[in-house]
């Protein structure tokens, strides 16, 4: 836990941890990132119920790993595919490619053929170049163009190598329609963890504006993509504190949006959305434990602790340099407590909060060996981490499975490609 207060016990931790998660980590030995299918498919059927007749099509680099894939997939849910090697794995665990598209604007020729000849129809695009290659190497398939956004209010803002200027779309579309592919819809990211309301008020905005002048040179897509930003809700910001993000404000405004872009449109309009992190984050947690809670001198010969965790920036906690995860350290539910700065195990200095975190309140009476759950831990724990660096291998997974019936234990080296 951040610096918000003590350090909960499993039963206060907050929003990242669930009692089938709790009771997942309690049950694994060893370190393992645990995730929680049953917690997974819950968000999705809320996300469903607070924007309906809206397709989610999963991100699925937040969480590739085939039995999230598969639990998705049986709810309805499809995939957005950043690449042939994902589209391959997505099929694999039983998503039709019916209900698949590109979403990545960055291509080759090759990896364009590649999901072509997978069968996906449906590319993202935000420039000329890349709608003469789809031309090329998937002739026929249906385009929607990117519109770049400003990412503020985003804890990752995901500015400059995606999306083109809004005024340059509709060229984008008119070119796609010129090589005879179809010009089918429009999309935007919001940024990564997007915190404000204000940030889909604006981006919905410029695709109205958008969407005008496409009706206004006869291009009328039958599309709009969402796509992804909507946020977790268990991170801790740097300092420590919860970020809360307004998510009840959000869908509010995403809901006025829609009903706005189908007025302008004024035939029919269908809306896709490709949430990542919110649906996966907080229904994954890493079982870890502690290497050392030890003293140190600062330059200054101040004292300070350094709590030492078996995964760090390099095994599961790619994300530390933006926010702060949750720590509940089983039997250890009283104090005292001493602020530290949690580190990972590696030998390398970026392995660790800087000096901009807060210090993490920890109990005095760790030991080495004690278990420490990291939460929040759903997105990205898999997909970002290094294969063996200083020696750590990547951990392993285990889900619980579709309500609460458990999945086999699968080894993170091979099992984290489905």
């Amino acid at each position: 836990m951040g610096a918000e207060g003590g350090s909960p016990g499993a039963e206060d931790a907050g929003p990242g941890l669930s009692t089938s998660l709790a009771e997942g980590l309690a049950a694994v030995g060893g370190d393992r990132i645990v995730l929680d299918l049953a917690g997974i498919e819950q968000r999705y059927e809320a996300l469903c119920r607070e924007l309906p007749g809206v397709r989610v099509r999963f991100a699925m680099k937040a969480c590739p790993v085939g039995e999230v894939l598969a639990a998705l997939g049986r709810r309805g849910a499809g995939i957005d595919a950043a690449s042939p090697g994902e589209a391959e794995q997505a099929l694999g665990a039983g998503i039709p490619v019916s209900r698949m598209h590109y979403g990545n604007t960055v291509k080759s020729d090759r990896d364009i053929a590649a999901a072509y000849r997978l069968g996906i129809r449906d590319f993202a695009t935000d420039s000329l170049e890349d709608v003469a290659a789809l031309a090329a190497h998937a002739p026929g398939a249906r385009v929607f163009c990117r519109v770049a956004t400003s990412g503020e209010g985003a804890v990752w803002g995901l500015r400059d190598k995606f999306g083109c200027r809004p005024a340059e779309a509709p060229r984008v579309l008119e070119r796609a329609r010129e090589g005879g592919l179809v010009p089918s819809g429009l999309s935007v990211h919001v940024g990564s963890q997007q915190l404000t309301p204000e940030a889909w008020h604006s981006a919905l905005e410029r695709l109205g504006g958008v969407l005008r002048a496409l009706v206004r040179r006869g291009i009328r897509p039958d599309q709009i993509n969402l796509g992804g930003g909507l946020p977790a809700l268990g991170y801790l910001d740097r300092r420590g504190h919860p970020l809360r993000p307004p998510l009840e404000q959000m869908f509010a405004v995403i809901r006025k949006g829609m009903a706005s872009l189908r007025r302008i449109h004024g035939g029919p309009l269908e809306f896709v959305m490709e949430p990542g992190r919110h649906l996966v984050a907080d229904h994954g947690a890493i079982r870890a434990h502690v290497v050392r809670l030890a003293e140190r001198r600062r330059p200054d010969g101040q004292l300070q602790h350094w709590l030492y965790l078996s995964c760090g920036k390099f095994n599961g906690l790619y994300e530390m340099d933006a926010l702060q995860y949750r720590l509940v350290f089983p039997g250890h539910t009283e104090g005292p407590y001493v602020p530290a700065v949690l580190a990972g195990p590696t030998c390398d200095s970026d392995d660790a909060y800087s000096s901009e975190h807060a210090l993490v309140p920890v109990p005095r009476a760790l030991a080495s060996g004690d278990p420490v759950w990291v939460l929040s831990c759903g997105a990205y724990a898999v997909s970002y981490t290094a294969r063996g660096f200083n020696g750590f291998t990547p951990l392993p997974y285990t889900c619980t499975g579709s309500h609460g019936r458990p999945c086999v234990p699968t080894d993170g080296r091979d099992g984290r490609d489905g």
